[in-house]
């Protein structure tokens, strides 16, 4: 009988991820200018991009690990850490920020407990800021896993945390 230790479990399951990390950057590779379509791919096949594929990326598309640090902490669409089981995403473009977002913002953030790019402590959701939802005649928009909400109050945006069930302070 053969016993499986967690630090056994541990390496195979950093194993199984490192090699499903290398598959997706060599279906990606060859593509022009590939560092964003191959950290967009992983971020989708992974939902964030751990610290552990930065030497790989770097090292299959003959980068240092510095550059593709840099292209990851640039750009606010990456996540670097789990997302949560919910993503709220409020608008902060122009039309929005006219129509009351940044009010908006502030209610988010003191009945969630958190600030933007941050996940709530039972993971269960993430605030992200968007700078166009592309929804600017109905501002200030919300989106909630992928659904496009507008003219979104905070009594509004309460329902709409509510009906995604997520515990808040």
């Amino acid at each position: 009988m053969t016993t499986t230790t967690p630090t056994t479990t541990s390496a195979t399951a950093h194993d199984d991820l490192a090699a499903s990390m290398r598959q997706i950057v060599d279906a990606h590779r060859s593509q022009p200018g590939a560092l964003l379509p191959v950290l967009h791919a992983l971020q989708d096949a992974l939902g964030y991009l751990p610290p552990s594929a930065v030497p790989i990326v770097a090292e299959a598309l003959n980068l240092s690990r510095a550059e593709v640090h840099g292209v990851l902490t640039f750009y606010h669409h990456f996540r670097t850490t789990p997302p949560g089981r919910h993503t709220v995403r409020i608008c902060r473009a122009e039309a929005c920020q006219s129509m009351g977002s940044a009010a908006l913002e502030q209610h988010a953030r003191r009945r969630l407990g958190i600030g933007f790019h941050d996940t709530t402590p039972d993971g269960a959701l993430s605030l992200e800021p968007v700078y166009c939802l592309g929804n600017c005649a109905c501002s200030p928009a919300v989106m909630v896993d992928g659904d496009l909400y507008g003219r979104v109050t905070a009594a509004r945006l309460d329902a709409l945390l509510s009906a995604i069930a997520v515990d808040t302070k």
